[in-house]
């Protein structure tokens, strides 16, 4: 059976506005119109990068007890918080060859 969530863990994690910590989630694997879309996005006309904050927000389909991911908590994540989403987000789909820190995570489920 082909596996088409993936749990994670943020290095970081998500502070929501309560002060809560989020840091454990779970990503789906991409599809073709989750890499499409976001290009028709005004923000992505003018910021080409505002792309990645768009399809995450669109496979990240848990952030602890965040449910319904938008792309301002994505905005909201630290810097290195992103860097890894996006590196397990190129794992998961098969992009190019991850780093260290996301293979660790990966076997360690």
């Amino acid at each position: 059976m082909l596996q088409t969530e993936f749990e994670f863990t943020l290095p970081k994690g998500y502070l929501d506005e309560s002060g809560n910590l989020h840091r454990k989630g779970i990503m789906r694997l991409s599809r073709a119109i989750d890499e499409i879309a976001p290009l028709k996005d005004p923000r992505v006309k003018v910021n080409p990068a505002y792309a990645t904050v768009l399809i995450l927000a669109r496979v990240i389909i848990r952030l602890g007890a965040v449910e319904e991911i938008t792309p301002a908590i994505i905005e909201e994540l630290f810097a290195c918080d992103l860097n890894y989403l996006q590196q397990f987000y190129r794992h998961i789909n098969d992009l190019d060859e991850p780093t260290s820190e996301v293979t660790n995570t990966i076997s360690e489920k």
